[in-house]
């Protein structure tokens, strides 16, 4: 117990001081924040994303359809379709390939992963996961330029 010193009068000398130490707390509190900052979970997955210029310049794509590939989550759970074909995900990198070679008769079928265009469309109900996973696994095929499509919101 910790006690006041001072001359009050009176003779009385210590007396106890019920003011709480808060010094220890602070210093707990600071080395759980550290703790908790060195733990955190780190962002695993990246998106690379290429804004267009401030300035856009038209860009002309003769004979380069782009392949589109939907996301919807339906009651079966999560559905994929490549140009409105319904696929599985584990078939998604093989038909994409088939449906870009088709959209893009002007490309050499060589130069199909980089230079056809494949955009993945989903609505905002869809999960961020999903549409990620499905970009992912795009690019994994090879596909070099994966986008989003997006669209403006209709006002009504």
């Amino acid at each position: 117990m910790a006690g006041k010193v001072g001359g009050g009068g009176g003779g009385k000398g210590m007396q106890p001081n019920s003011e709480p130490n808060v010094i220890p707390f602070i210093d707990i509190l600071l080395v759980l924040l550290i703790i908790f900052m060195v733990t955190a979970p780190i962002p695993t997955v990246d998106l690379r994303v290429d804004l267009p210029p401030p300035n856009p310049v038209p860009i002309h794509l003769e004979g380069l359809n782009p392949t589109v590939v939907g996301i919807r989550e339906g009651a079966g759970g999560l559905e994929i379709f490549v140009d409105e074909q319904t696929v599985p995900l584990s078939q998604l990198g093989d038909v994409t390939l088939q449906h870009a070679i088709r959209n893009n008769p002007a490309l050499d079928t060589r130069d199909i992963y980089a230079e056809a265009r494949v955009f993945v469309r989903a609505d905002q109900s869809t999960a961020y996961g999903n549409v990620v996973n499905v970009m992912s696994r795009l690019e994994e095929e090879g596909f070099v330029k994966v986008g989003i499509f997006s669209e403006l919101a209709q006002e009504g």
